[in-house]
């Protein structure tokens, strides 16, 4: 195949093997079909701006890839693009103690970032479920949060600096790791989220804090959401927070019969909250205790238990972890949604009895990170339902629920981005004036529109 990127060595060009290139093009979403040219593999921020550079002067797209873990389509390539993976530019730079911080090219394992942290005794807070193939680059593209976002933030918090590669393959540094910056636009927080429609994220230094010390939970079962809001307050005032989760007696049943794991409390709930505390600093086990008897004094909770070593830390959390995967063998079609957290109840409440009111025969499997507001909306597929049929009568649900997310201010996307997936539905969100400054920006960054074309706008 004739192309422009002569320069790479020959084992950094991938496109003879259809089925590796198919692999490099795509991410965990699989309503896409995926058509690229082939995969190129840079080692530094210079080959990547030279690739940009050629793709520019050729008009050819780009499209970034990473660990591709994404759920909403960022990642794929469809229409002959050139998939620009970033696996190969996975070096550590530099760990700095003074500045508490880590410096690493864009496709370093987020995993590994978190180990070399701690083998450095600090610590990267931003936990989720792919952090074992996700990519570092990824995780900034799309804002990362997971389920202690309740206490250290999303990723967008921790980055200190970057060096990016815009769309005509210049190369910026942006914000050098500084705590104090104050000389005009922070580009950085642009790059923060962007999905690489602004650029290619080539080098990161990420802000580093101290490891929490020893962590329990708490697993409460609540008969109402309104309930739940009541031990979420006292669990932010009183308490020393990591995270604070919820699901449903729905997810719980399917984490229960697909692992064959016993009910972790004796009474049956609608609600089930997971609650996760650092010990240490004056809050030990004894006032752990203390506080689920709170819960209980107060009528908030019916049954609860908590964890007193670590694997009973580790089983109680897996009632929370294995939803996921629990539900995959069931084509769940994901919805992952935000709404201010004094709206949850009523949000809940309309999107089981009215949205999905009309659907009955779709099981709704919801969990979500209560304490950022932040809910996972699982539609199963039905046996016996056509693939095509289910995504149309989903995609149906989506109209209805997006009208009550615009109604009251929340976000079609917590977390996972808006890729080609939510890409329809931008407007829910964002206002016409909001989404013109958003394209203009884009064209400041990327004049052709080579890099990750189609995604989000």
């Amino acid at each position: 195949m004739s192309h422009p990127f002569t320069f790479l060595s020959p084992d950094q060009i991938l496109t003879d093997d259809l089925k590796s290139v198919e692999h490099y093009s795509k991410d965990w979403t699989k309503q896409f079909k995926v058509d690229s040219s082939g995969v190129l593999f840079p080692k530094s921020t210079e080959e990547v701006s030279k690739i940009v550079k050629a793709a520019f002067e050729n008009d050819l797209s780009l499209v970034p890839s990473g660990g591709r873990t994404g759920l909403s389509g960022g990642a794929v390539a469809s229409k002959k693009e050139w998939v620009v993976s970033l696996e190969k530019m996975n070096k550590i730079i530099e760990v700095s103690k003074v500045d508490s911080s880590i410096t690493v090219q864009a496709g370093v394992v987020t995993k590994i970032l978190k180990e070399e942290a701690l083998k450095n005794d600090m610590y990267f807070p931003v936990e989720f479920g792919a952090t074992g193939s996700s990519f570092i680059g990824g995780n900034v593209a799309t804002n990362a949060g997971g389920v202690h976002v309740v206490k250290y933030g999303n990723t967008r918090d921790w980055v200190k600096g970057l060096t990016v590669v815009t769309g005509t393959g210049e190369i910026l540094k942006l914000n050098n790791g500084l705590l104090k910056n104050n000389t005009g636009y922070d580009l950085r927080h642009l790059f923060v989220g962007s999905e690489g429609t602004l650029g290619f994220i080539t080098q990161l230094e990420i802000g580093l804090t101290k490891p929490p010390k020893q962590k329990q939970v708490i697993l409460l079962g609540v008969e109402t959401l309104d309930k739940l809001l009541d031990c979420f307050v006292y669990s932010r005032n009183k308490l020393p927070l990591l995270a604070f989760e919820m699901f449903t007696d729905l997810a719980l049943s399917k984490v229960m019969k697909v692992h064959s794991m016993a009910k972790p409390l004796d009474s049956d709930c609608p609600f089930y909250v997971l609650i996760e505390v650092e010990l240490g600093s004056g809050f030990d086990e004894d006032k752990l205790t203390e506080s689920l008897e709170h819960y209980f004094e107060q009528d908030w909770a019916v049954d609860g238990t908590l964890s007193s070593n670590s694997a009973q830390y580790e089983n109680l959390w897996k009632y929370r972890e294995l939803i996921s995967e629990s539900i995959a063998p069931l084509t769940p079609y994901k919805n992952d949604v935000s709404v201010k957290i004094s709206k949850i109840p009523k949000f809940i409440d309309v999107i089981m009895n009215t949205v999905f009111e009309k659907h009955k025969d779709i099981e709704v499997v919801l969990f979500g990170h209560i304490g950022d507001g932040n809910l996972h909306i699982n539609a199963l597929k039905p046996e016996a339902m056509p693939m095509n049929d289910f995504v149309l009568r989903c995609e149906e649900v989506n109209k209805v629920l997006f009208d009550e997310i615009k109604k009251i201010g929340g976000s079609i996307s917590a977390e996972h981005g808006v890729g080609l997936l939510k890409k329809p539905y931008l407007e829910y969100s964002r206002s016409a004036a909001e989404i013109a400054i958003m394209k203009n920006l884009k064209r400041a960054f990327d004049p052709k529109g080579i890099l990750n074309p189609g995604k989000i706008f």
